[in-house]
């Protein structure tokens, strides 16, 4: 028991211990108390792309995203650039798409048991290789945290951030809040009793549909990260 508390404690994996630690106290205190500590850390996501991760228009934020419906506000203006490394990065291993505590959490708890097991295995965990070792287990860390993640994204998009049975969308109009072509992913707009949803939408037949104009939501993709639409005439 003294050597795995050495170990566990020992100068490679102390700040990694420490910080695991204190999720673990982070996720104690919202189970016991209720109280909502999320916050949101705004990811700009103007792009013209054509990937399926391309979204045209809109400020995306974590808490945003980790719910299925997005809700948001500020839409920012016509401007277009490209998606920048880093959100492209948050979103292949699953910071964007799920609660951000909750893939940062299992981030950690597999970059610390990946360290703690190397160092321990090589006895490298008071030594400049097991530092070494923590660096570079920060990469298999994150791979490991895109496969125990994935499986929990239907059930988050199934959820809204209340907790509550996400809204149905499927046959409602709404307003596109960008244009779309082919297989350019936008942003939607639609009212449901009274409460604005922002949603992404791709083109059902791929034909142009232009910022502001009214559309019928058809169905759901496959993956269920966006809606397909076509044209809405009264």
């Amino acid at each position: 028991m003294n050597d795995l508390f050495n170990i566990i404690f020992s100068e490679v994996n102390l700040v990694l211990t420490c910080l695991l630690l204190l999720l673990v106290l982070y996720w104690i205190l919202t189970m016991v108390s209720g109280i909502d500590f999320d916050y949101d850390i705004d990811i700009d996501v103007d792009i013209d792309i054509d990937a399926d991760v391309g979204i045209e228009g809109g400020n995306m934020d974590f808490q945003d995203v980790s719910n299925a419906e997005v809700n948001q506000d500020d839409i920012l203006g016509k401007r277009r650039k490209p998606l920048k490394w880093w959100q492209i990065f948050l979103i292949y291993f699953n910071f964007v798409g799920l609660p951000f505590m909750f893939t940062f959490t299992c981030w950690i708890f597999a970059w610390w048991f990946i360290t703690v097991l190397t160092t321990s295995i090589t006895y490298s965990y008071n030594s400049a290789f097991g530092f070494l070792i923590m660096i570079i287990a920060f990469f298999p860390a994150l791979i490991v945290t895109k496969i125990i993640t994935t499986p929990f994204k239907n059930f988050f998009k199934n959820l809204n951030k209340d907790g509550d049975k996400a809204k149905e969308y499927i046959g409602r109009r709404g307003v596109m809040l960008s244009t779309i072509s082919e297989k350019k992913m936008g942003n939607a707009e639609v009212i449901i009793d009274g409460d604005s949803y922002n949603i992404y939408v791709k083109s059902l037949d791929g034909s142009p549909i232009t910022y502001h104009q009214e559309i019928l939501i058809i169905k759901q993709s496959q993956d269920n990260n966006y809606f397909l639409v076509q044209t809405y005439n009264n």
